[in-house]
């Protein structure tokens, strides 16, 4: 009789437990801070492993308490113990930055490995990241290739681009541009800007597609216009040349302009040039010598030859 009235009880306390972390979680989503803490506390502390992560989250966050990146990890690890994925991958991420523990990347890959192998498709990507940087693991581009596709075909589309671009070098796998077009599309559908700009770059010189410079300045348009330099640098070229657009040089400089606004050292020369020339601005010297100066401080032999020339004649300078 006293085993079964145990058994009650644990299964009320259990069961009581269980209300305070979907009423913690409730909380959470309601930004309801103060309630979700004391609810998600006892829970964890109870053991569930939900809440032992999203105490975690308040921590690393400063939501309802004061933040503490050791006391978020702390929390990660409870959870991560107990096999929770998400509480993994945060762990590894952990580790990877130095965040509430001394950067280590061969932990960082322990725990990737393990919320991975539970199939959570953003430590796939972070594993495959490791692989291919070796960090914390021998470099090995088909290992890579190998997680970056077993997170891609869940969708993640940081490893649909990266899946992409290891198809177009050729790494881990025999080039090949049509895959790399398959997995830059469906990364540069979910809006991912560099997935965007690859994509451009594929059409602008006929790999994997049929060469289309509208096309491309479609694709380089929606990565530019995320704030991708590198696409607003080629979209500025585009407009200058007249491809897959009207030749138009003040959006040239438009766009120039904000890619070198950026530091891009191509955009910040060809900035340059359209002042030295008055193409699309004002022609002004001591703007050109400016940005040809900051391009050449980066180490572009294109500005620094410009802004030689500038000193011999003396101009804007």
């Amino acid at each position: 009789m006293r085993r079964i009235s145990f058994s009650i009880l644990v299964f009320s306390l259990a069961s009581s437990a269980w209300a305070g972390v979907q009423e913690g979680l409730a909380a959470y989503k309601d930004k309801d801070y103060a309630t979700a803490l004391v609810e998600l506390r006892a829970a964890a502390n109870s053991g569930f492993s939900n809440a032992q992560f999203f105490l975690g989250v308040m921590y690393e966050n400063g939501q309802g308490v004061m933040q503490n990146d050791k006391e978020a990890t702390a929390w990660y690890r409870k959870a991560a113990y107990q096999g929770y994925a998400v509480a993994q991958f945060f762990l590894g991420l952990r580790y990877a930055n130095g965040q509430g523990v001394a950067q280590n990347y061969k932990e960082a890959v322990t725990w990737y490995r393990k919320a991975a192998e539970q199939g959570h498709a953003e430590a796939q990507n972070a594993l495959g990241r490791m692989y291919a940087t070796g960090q914390g693991v021998a470099q090995d581009d088909k290992e890579a290739m190998v997680w970056y596709r077993k997170a891609a075909e869940q969708g993640d589309f940081d490893a649909q681009h990266r899946l992409g671009e290891m198809y177009a070098f050729g790494q881990g796998v025999a080039r090949n541009d049509k895959e790399a077009l398959i997995w830059y599309r469906k990364a540069a559908e979910q809006e991912n800007a560099s997935a965007q700009f690859n994509l451009g770059v594929m059409y602008a010189n006929g790999r994997g597609a049929a060469q289309s410079d509208k096309e491309a300045v479609a694709w380089y348009r929606k990565a530019a216009e995320q704030g991708n330099a590198s696409a607003q640098f080629n979209l500025g070229v585009m407009y200058a040349n007249g491809r897959g657009a009207a030749q138009n040089d003040k959006e040239a400089v438009a766009w120039y302009r904000k890619a070198a606004e950026q530091g891009h050292a191509n955009a910040q020369n060809n900035l340059g040039v359209m002042y030295a020339n008055g193409q699309g601005v004002s022609q002004n010297d001591k703007e050109a010598v400016t940005w040809y100066r900051k391009a050449a401080e980066q180490g572009n032999a294109n500005a620094q030859k410009n802004l030689g020339v500038r000193y011999e004649d003396g101009r804007g300078t």
